[in-house]
């Protein structure tokens, strides 16, 4: 059995997933093959193995030359992942859910499918309601990117809105794993001590890339009525086009909060989330209600059994934080909600599911059900 995952990205939460998923897969039995950039195998150790010939994409001072770089780097992309399936003779592929630019790339994987190549797509964003120019291309696009699939797996059942009416895509729901992560190295109190937080004191964290659906503002806002709180944020910044992590220090300055906050805006190496995730009490995954997707940060936490106070749009993220008592449930892009709620988990904190939470979200559970889906026809 043999499988190609096109992985275009090397760092952040989708990395992070291709590296764990395509680990577990390999355990099932499968020869995992990942089409990637040289970079995405930093720091990683896989059981898989790697095609590394797609390229970092260079940032332009350029508004007109990014974009024409991004156009130009997608269809570079999609044109590689072709030549691989054809020159190699893969028969099945898995690929991250994206529907931008498809009417431009989707007709060589039609073509594809219908030489008998199997698509699977993992949707870790069900909702495409973010749009790349006038919504009858968005529609269109969508409507193209679903076109050659056979299989969608999501983390949450819901109706895919496809766009294709006489097309069969196979949903099938399949759990987010939990990312391992080491142990702290330092202690609760030798990491307060770096970051001078008094120890009688709540430390809240906010984790991962400082992009604006976390609601970073409202957490620092928030912080004027919490006099016995204190914020990490720990990460680095998202892209251009989103505030910067000046904008929100610029914000805790004008709100008075600036002496109770830490920031280490930077990539966290696995090696340090833990010492992190040791010195704090709350996590904040206090997202938009434009957010519906898992959170990556979450199955971090449950490494270290830190609670949050979190928000979200209905899905993956608030099942499983209501389902497991993951921590507090708070009302998206709300204010006066987020400081109820982090009041409430100081006083009452949440006690949480983990060993629940853990033994139903494995990365084993995940490959079995793909694999099973994307080679059904190999155990008839």
């Amino acid at each position: 059995m043999r499988l190609l995952y096109f992985a275009p990205y090397s760092h952040g939460g989708l990395a992070d997933y291709t590296h764990a998923q395509a680990n577990a897969l390999s355990e099932e039995g499968i020869k995992v093959t990942i089409l990637c950039q040289p970079t995405f195998i930093d720091n990683r150790n896989g059981q898989y193995e790697t095609l590394e010939i797609l390229t970092e994409s260079i940032v332009s001072p350029s508004a007109i030359s990014r974009k024409c770089s991004y156009v130009s780097r997608i269809l570079q992309e999609m044109g590689l992942l072709d030549h691989v399936i054809r020159k190699f003779d893969f028969h099945q592929v898995l690929l991250t859910y994206s529907e931008y630019l498809a009417p431009l790339w989707a007709w060589r994987f039609r073509k594809l499918s219908k030489e008998g190549v199997q698509f699977g797509a993992i949707v870790h964003d069900p909702v495409r309601d973010f749009k790349h120019g006038p919504n009858w291309w968005h529609r269109r696009s969508i409507k193209e990117a679903y076109s050659f699939f056979s299989h969608a797996f999501v983390h949450e059942q819901i109706k895919l809105e496809t766009g294709i009416q006489n097309k069969r895509i196979t949903t099938t729901v399949i759990p987010h794993g939990l990312y391992p992560f080491p142990p702290p190295q330092k202690s609760r109190q030798e990491m307060r001590e770096i970051l001078n937080i008094p120890e009688e004191t709540t430390l809240l964290l906010s984790f991962g890339h400082i992009r604006d659906g976390k609601n970073l503002d409202l957490v620092i806002k928030s912080l004027k009525d919490l006099p016995d709180c204190y914020l990490l944020v720990a990460g680095k910044e998202q892209s251009s086009g989103q505030k910067t992590a000046a904008w929100y220090q610029e914000l805790a300055i004008k709100e008075g909060v600036n002496d109770r906050c830490r920031w280490i805006v930077e990539h966290i190496p696995e090696s340090r989330v833990g010492d992190i995730f040791e010195a704090s009490d709350l996590l904040m995954l206090t997202y938009s209600s434009d957010f519906r997707s898992a959170s990556g940060v979450l199955s971090a936490a449950a490494n270290y059994r830190l609670p949050c106070v979190a928000s979200s749009g209905r899905g993956p993220l608030k099942t499983a934080v209501e389902k497991y008592q993951l921590g507090n449930w708070t009302e998206p892009d709300c204010a006066i909600s987020l400081k109820k709620n982090i009041q409430l988990a100081i006083q009452d904190p949440p006690k949480p599911l983990w060993e629940l939470y853990k033994r139903d979200n494995s990365w084993q559970k995940n490959a079995e059900v793909v694999k099973a889906c994307l080679f059904a026809a190999d155990h008839q």
